[in-house]
This record gives structure tokens, sequence and C-alpha cells, in this order.
């Protein structure tokens, strides 16, 4: 079965990100996590059913109570995408230390 959002969608919105943070800590009720967000208990579901839908989080019923928890395991696929591009970081990093230090070096040539 394809999920209806995948990962990428999920992690998008920064409201999404910082239900994943807490939710990393440990698990939450919709109401505790309803607390954390200056929006409605509904919107904080609609956003938990993306998380679930993307397979970031799962619910567990625990009495009348439906607990979220985090499922890290969809973020590998994230982790290994920017895994491509973090050598075009790196390379864009290092020119820039050749660069401030060529410069610093140069300046301070000039000073003695």
């Amino acid at each position: 079965m394809l999920a209806k959002h995948d990962v990428f969608h999920a992690i998008a919105d920064p409201t999404r990100r910082k239900m994943l943070q807490l939710l990393a800590e440990k698990e939450w009720s919709v109401t505790a996590i309803s607390n954390q967000f200056p929006i409605s208990r509904t919107a904080v579901s609609k956003h938990l059913r993306i998380l679930a839908e993307a397979g970031l989080v799962y619910e567990q019923k625990v009495g009348r109570e439906t607990r979220y928890h985090l499922n890290p395991y969809p973020l590998f696929e994230l982790k290994q995408w920017l895994a491509f591009y973090e050598r075009f970081w790196e390379n864009k990093l290092a020119m820039l230390q050749h660069y401030v230090e060529t410069n610093t070096n140069e300046k301070n040539k000039g000073e003695l």
C-alpha cells in the first residue's frame, strides 16, 4: 500500500517537525500535543494524520486515550537523500574556509 503522504511532504511543515521533536522524547496524547501549540486540537489531529500517513508516527490506544509515538525509520529515506547533497555543502564550506583564510593572511601581511 502506498502512503498517502511521503516523508518529504510530512516534514515540510514546521509544526509537524516540532511534533516529531516532541515525539522523539516520549509518547504524547493528542490533548498533550495540542497544549504545546497555538492551534486547535482539530488542526493538531490533521497534522498527526499526515505524519501517520507518511509512517512517521503511529497510534496506540491506552484506555480511552490515543497516544502517539515516533517511528524514525522513514527518516532514513530522508537521510539517504540528504547524504547525496552533503558533498556539495562540504565542498562549498571548504571553498569558503580557503577564501577566508587566504584573505585573512593577505590582510595580515599588509598590516605588518
